[in-house]
């Protein structure tokens, strides 16, 4: 199982905007160069991320990012959800999907337990918790 990379970056630019201590928030080009990530690709991520709203312009256009609430407030799977609608390792786990096997099918237990795992292990992490490991690394 692989999470895509606007997943996997969109959780390290809220961990460079979380980092950032200044008032003017962190430009996009420096999350950029830091994470190394093309700037381009960075733009789609950073929409994301604001119309989940986890994120804001500090000043409007052409200025810094923040976040919108405390890191401690920001768990994982809200950075999750700003690309994709839910957590669901097969095609069964997700909303809606109409499986023919649903009623007698002995792996969905197990598959579906597997998945709220996953879930609450995004649950239980804060970007907090990212700050503070990323920190103890430096």
């Amino acid at each position: 199982m692989r999470f895509n990379t606007k997943i996997r970056y969109g959780i390290r630019a809220m961990l460079e905007i979380a980092l950032d201590e200044t008032e003017n928030g962190v430009f996009q080009k420096d999350i950029a160069l830091r994470q190394r990530i093309s700037v381009k690709y960075l733009d789609n991520i950073i929409a994301s991320l604001k119309v989940s709203g986890l994120i804001i312009n500090n000043k409007g256009r052409k200025s810094g990012y923040r976040l919108s609430q405390k890191p401690s407030e920001i768990k994982l799977l809200d950075i999750y959800k700003a690309f994709e609608p839910a957590i669901a390792i097969v095609d069964c786990m997700e909303h809606g999907y109409d499986c023919k096997l649903s009623k007698t099918c002995g792996v969905r237990a197990f598959w579906e337990g597997l998945n709220n795992q996953i879930v609450l292990y995004f649950q239980s992490f804060t970007l907090e918790d990212l700050l503070k490991e990323h920190k103890s690394r430096i």
